[in-house]
């Protein structure tokens, strides 16, 4: 319904941040991961997801569409609420997360508070395969995925425009930015184009 909320902020903690837009303020439930990435910043643009309960309607804002696709494979799960969720985002953040359900690791989720063994398990088994269809064949986390990397975000997003598999864009992207970081968007996709 909400795809995205785009303002000042008005008001912000590690859990909460007030946007305003149009006169109002929308109130959203953020991350730790969230909440780092705009801890600094005057405006921000939170990709949201709105949660109709009985007693309540809740926003739920990310920094970034991975942030919130993980989120929403999260609560998808028997017994993971979105309360639950951001939790687990907060404790590990996305790659972190990503990279311990994808490697079965129980352990490193039951040390989140409020997960147990079972809910552990249970995450792994319903999410590990979709994680890794996500990931691609290397197993490698999309260098989007929490990345503060804008110059490659927009590379990755010219080259799907043009036509490339996202998977494979983002490995050529990858080499290229570990060969020279200060490369510019421009050159990122000329130099990709020939690789690809």
């Amino acid at each position: 319904m909400i795809a995205y909320i785009k303002g000042p902020i008005v008001s912000r903690t590690p859990t909460d941040v007030w946007i305003e837009t149009v006169g109002m303020a929308y109130e959203l439930k953020i991350s730790l991961h969230t909440y780092s990435k705009i801890a600094n910043q005057d405006q921000a643009i939170l990709y949201t997801h709105l949660q109709v309960r009985e007693d309540a309607h809740v926003l739920y804002g990310f920094a970034d569409l991975e942030e919130k696709e993980l989120f929403l494979k999260l609560v998808s799960v028997s017994g993971v609420g979105a309360s639950t969720a951001l939790l687990m985002l907060s404790s590990m953040g996305p790659e972190e997360l990503v990279h311990v359900i994808s490697s079965s690791d129980v352990e490193s989720l039951k040390r989140v508070k409020g997960i147990g063994a079972k809910t552990a398990e249970r995450v792994i088994v319903d999410l590990k395969d979709k994680v890794i269809q996500a990931l691609g064949n290397d197993g490698e986390i999309p260098i989007f995925a929490g990345s503060d990397n804008t110059k490659a975000k927009e590379a990755l997003s010219a080259l799907e425009v043009l036509g490339f598999n996202r998977k494979s864009a983002d490995k050529v992207v990858r080499k290229l930015l570990q060969t020279d970081g200060e490369m510019s968007v421009e050159e990122l996709v000329k130099q990709a184009l020939k690789k690809l």
